[in-house]
C-alpha cells in the first residue's frame, strides 16, 4: 500500500516512524540534523497522518503496521535500512530489527514493555487526548497553542520542554490526533502487545527522563529484553524529539 511521506537528504538510508496518534512531522526538529548524513524518509504509518487506512480484512496491530512499513520500504528500493521510531513506532523498529530486515533499529521510548497497570494507564491517558483532540474547536485550540501556559497543560503528558514545541506543531499534531482513523483499533490492539522476538539487527533504546506516559521505569524492562543498558535521554519526555533534536539526532546517528 502507499503510505504518505517525507524525503529529505542522502546518504544510507533511515527510516523514521512516529507513534500512535502522531504524523510524520513529529520528527521536524530533527530531521535536517539526521538528513546531513542520511537519506531520511519520514513516513506516516497506515490510518495515521495522510496515509490511507489498511485493508478491512487487515487488523491494526503493531505487527501488522510493521509489515506495511517493511512493504513501503521494498517498494521505494530502501533495502536494510535504518530504523528509528518512537513509542509505537520505537515497538515498529524493534519489530523490523527482530525480523532482521534492517541494517540497526534505534527506538524511543517504545510500547510494549509495560505492566498491565502501566499499559491501563496509558490507554486511559491516551483516550482522554484523543477526546480532548476530537472535541475543541479550531479557534479555541489555536488559543491555547499560543498560550505557553497552556501549551504546557495540553502537551506536558507528552513533552518535557513544552516551551519548545511550536504552536503550529502542537495544532497539527492535535489535528492528527483527532483525525487518525486507525487510533482506536490500534490502541485496543495494545492489550495483545508482547515485547518481539530476539533482535537480528543491532539496536538501541533509549528513554526520557521525564516520560509521563510510558514511565523510564519501563526501559528496566527493555533493558532485560535486549540484554543492554536502556540510554537515558536527559531532559526529555516521552516523544523527546523537540525536548532536544541534538540529543535525539546524535543517539539515532550514532547508532
Amino acid at each position: 500500500m502507499k503510505l504518505a511521506f517525507e524525503r529529505r537528504g542522502t546518504g544510507e538510508p533511515l527510516i523514521l516512524v512516529h507513534g500512535i496518534g502522531h504524523h510524520w512531522q513529529a520528527w521536524l526538529p530533527v530531521i535536517d540534523l539526521l538528513a546531513a548524513t542520511r537519506t531520511v524518509i519520514a513516513v506516516d504509518l497506515p490510518g495515521f497522518g495522510a496515509s490511507p487506512g489498511l485493508p478491512e480484512h487487515v487488523p491494526y496491530t503493531a505487527e501488522s503496521l510493521a509489515d506495511a512499513v517493511e512493504s513501503f520500504c521494498a517498494r521505494i528500493g530502501a533495502r536494510e535500512p535504518h530504523v528509528a521510531g518512537n513509542s509505537l513506532g520505537g515497538y515498529i523498529a524493534l519489530e523490523l530489527a527482530s525480523r532482521g530486515v534492517v541494517r540497526s533499529a534505534v527506538a524511543l521510548s517504545p510500547a510494549g514493555f509495560w505492566s498491565r497497570p502501566e499499559l491501563l494507564y496509558c490507554q486511559t491517558a491516551l483516550r482522554g487526548l484523543r477526546a480532548s483532540a476530537r472535541s475543541m474547536p479550531a479557534e479555541r485550540l489555536a488559543s491555547v497553542a499560543a498560550n505557553p501556559l497552556l501549551r504546557g497543560v495540553c502537551a506536558g503528558l507528552l513533552v518535557a520542554r513544552p516551551s519548545r514545541l511550536e504552536p503550529d506543531a502542537l495544532v497539527a499534531a492535535t489535528r492528527a490526533l483527532a483525525e487518525s482513523e486507525g487510533f482506536d483499533p490500534t490502541l485496543e490492539s495494545f492489550g495483545g502487545l508482547m515485547p518481539p522476538a530476539p533482535p537480528k539487527s543491532p539496536i538501541t533504546i533509549a528513554w526520557g527522563e521525564h516520560d509521563r506516559l510510558l514511565p523510564c521505569r519501563q526501559a528496566v524492562r527493555a533493558g532485560r529484553w535486549s540484554g543492554q543498558r536502556v540510554k537515558l535521554l536527559k531532559g526529555c519526555g516521552h516523544v523527546p524529539m523537540s525536548d532536544d533534536p541534538a540529543l535525539v539526532a546524535r543517539v539515532i546517528l550514532e547508532a
